[in-house]
């Protein structure tokens, strides 16, 4: 897990951390659009959702449940190894780091919860289904307050069903996405302050932190695309 860790960190440094810059005014709902997109199709060393769902499956023997599971415990994983490697090293390294930390949260939960779309037979081109991942990774009480609101038409189980997506709709799903997940990783920082203090500390503050957020994103996608014979 750890030669994995380092790639996708750098795979994130090469690839997808520099198109944040200054974090805040560049994670928009475009960056959370193009990262889904990455996430799906694959980016350097790391296979796209469909490839990592579909090799799950085959080591499962076809067992759709344990691949599933599998697929959010391997992300889980690949959470908690870049968290570790983009905190480890303390205050000095803060101005790159966390960006870099943004960019591979939003890739790794992106990349599980399109893989769960599509074990449970979703088609990973429809606009409805994009909108559907990326508002998994929103907390569900939120989820609940944007269709409660009508600024949504629904949770990512039955969004995920529809045949038609406003533009408008999608925006404000991609736009919530980037404001909870700047949200998120602000929160984090300030414990972790501290902890870079300490670097090592840093580092396991993080890699748990992102870890238990990805399992949290996966156990609500599990919950929400259900498969289709089951509609």
């Amino acid at each position: 897990m750890a030669s994995q860790g380092k790639g996708l960190a750098a795979v994130i440094g090469a690839q997808v951390a520099p198109r944040l810059g200054q974090v805040m005014p560049v994670l928009t709902a475009a960056f959370v659009r193009e990262t889904l997109t990455r996430a799906i199709d694959g980016i350097g060393p790391l296979p796209g959702a469909v490839e990592a769902a579909q090799a799950a499956l085959s080591e499962r023997g076809g067992d759709e449940v344990a691949a599933v599971h599998d697929l959010i415990e391997t992300n889980v994983r690949l959470a908690g190894g870049q968290g570790f490697l983009t905190n480890v090293g303390g205050l000095i390294t803060a101005p790159v780091a966390i960006p870099a930390n943004m960019a591979g949260v939003l890739l790794i939960q992106c990349r599980m919860v399109a893989g769960i779309a599509h074990l449970r037979g979703h088609d990973l081109s429809s606009p409805a289904v994009r909108s559907a991942i990326m508002l998994c990774l929103l907390d569900p009480e939120r989820v609940v307050e944007l269709v409660v609101d009508k600024r949504i038409p629904a949770a990512p189980g039955d969004l995920a069903e529809s045949t038609v997506m406003s533009r408008r709709a999608d925006t404000l799903v991609a736009t919530e996405v980037a404001g909870d997940l700047v949200a998120r990783i602000a929160g984090k920082q300030i414990i972790t302050t501290i902890g870079r203090r300490i670097p090592v500390v840093g580092g396991l503050f993080g890699a748990g932190a992102d870890g238990y957020a990805t399992w949290r994103v996966g156990r609500y996608a599990d919950g929400e695309f259900l498969p289709r014979t089951s509609r």
